[in-house]
């Protein structure tokens, strides 16, 4: 870096002799104005409009023009404002730091020490560690008397420059007076979305993407020429953005929380998707075939009860229930589509039906076989009709 200003701050009767670096820089990728007839580059030329001639800068001053009359200062004239030769930084007083309005801030400076010995460098910086506070001083850079902060980063006493009360514009707008309310539920669905969103500031895992697709751009039109395709290059059409289309607050909170928490703290704090509302729906419909089926669901056990010879039904039905056989474990995966399986087609589950009943009346003997039939036709023909809501 190369010290753009020295100077010294003068705190009380110590001085601090300082030399003054920019800390920020431009990383914009530098694009110049070109003919688009022949790509020739235009410059711009200081002309006289009085005599027409192309004028060089060292012959250029500088003037103020007021009701009619215009007054020339020339560069002498300009460097013997007292301001102007002030190399001073004047630590003004000491403030807190939330006192300060972040909209005031404009450019800031490393100040490295300008001296043999650092020594005063470090006394000013320990006063400001110590007491916690933020020196605010005023000095004069680039033909402009300047109110600034010094404060401390990494060590370094860092210098931004502050703009003046009257150069901060009054926010006043009309649509902002009008009264607006706000319900409960939408600030508890604000303050949810807020909370999923927490995170330190890591200002590195933030990318300049404008930048980053401009050097993309100007390395495709270097490979491929006028042949250039921008929706290739982008994966997009040229152009394309959003549509600002305008939804409901609370639908868009909703889906916000949806997007951020995967759909499953959304749906606790009432904002489930369009897609978890038509599930939810499909499921109550698939619910009550559910409950007739319950019924297929004994018959089969009646029957798993009857091949084995007991005459107990319930520990039958219990046995059947953990051992799961062919008959009761195919009616028993029919029996639950609304829990398990609400999104299988209704020709599938007719299809399990049917074999679930050839199956039951094709095994066994030939008194269990009539018996068990009967027992497992009459549910089976009410399950296949109850899955026609589905």
């Amino acid at each position: 870096m190369r010290a753009i200003w020295k100077g010294a701050i003068a705190f009380g009767l110590v001085n601090v002799p300082v030399k003054v670096y920019s800390a920020t820089e431009d990383h914009d990728i530098s694009l110049h104005q070109v003919h688009n007839a022949d790509g020739g580059r235009i410059r711009y030329q200081r002309r006289c409009e009085v005599c027409s001639e192309v004028v060089d800068y060292s012959d250029i001053e500088k003037a103020f023009e007021e009701d009619g009359r215009t007054v020339v200062l020339s560069k002498d004239e300009l460097k013997s404002i007292p301001a102007e030769n002030s190399h001073e930084i004047e630590v003004v007083q000491f403030v807190p730091s939330e006192q300060l309005e972040p909209m005031m801030f404009e450019k800031s400076y490393y100040l490295e020490p300008d001296s043999k010995s650092p020594k005063a460098y470090v006394l000013l910086r320990r006063a400001l560690e110590d007491t916690d506070r933020v020196a605010i001083v005023q000095f004069a850079l680039r033909e402009k008397t300047r109110l600034g902060a010094l404060r401390i980063k990494d060590d370094v006493l860092v210098l931004q420059s502050l703009l003046w009360p009257d150069e901060v514009r009054e926010a006043s707008f009309p649509s902002l007076e009008a009264d607006i309310r706000i319900s409960a539920q939408e600030r508890d669905m604000s303050a949810a979305l807020v909370e999923s969103m927490a995170a330190d500031f890591e200002p590195d895992s933030f990318t300049d993407e404008y930048q980053v697709q401009l050097r993309q751009l100007i390395d495709a039109k270097l490979e491929q020429g006028e042949s250039l395709d921008t929706e290739e290059t982008f994966g997009v059409e040229a152009g394309e953005g959003g549509k600002g289309e305008v939804i409901d607050l609370m639908e868009a909170l909703k889906r916000s929380l949806d997007r951020k928490r995967g759909g499953g703290e959304a749906a606790s704090a009432g904002g489930e998707s369009d897609a978890e509302a038509d599930a939810g729906d499909e499921d109550t419909e698939t619910a009550k075939p559910a409950r007739r089926t319950s019924g297929t669901k004994a018959a089969a056990s009646r029957t798993a009860a009857a091949k084995t010879g007991t005459d107990d039904a319930k520990p039958a039905t219990r046995s059947s229930a953990k051992s799961t056989p062919a008959s009761a474990k195919s009616t028993a995966s029919k029996s639950t589509p609304a829990k398990s399986t609400a999104a299988k087609s209704t020709a599938a589950k007719s299809a399990a039906a049917k074999t679930s009943a050839s199956k039951s009346s094709g095994t066994g003997t030939a008194d269990t076989k009539a018996s068990g039939t009967k027992a497992a036709a009459k549910p089976a023909a009410k399950t296949t009709r109850a899955r026609k809501p589905a």
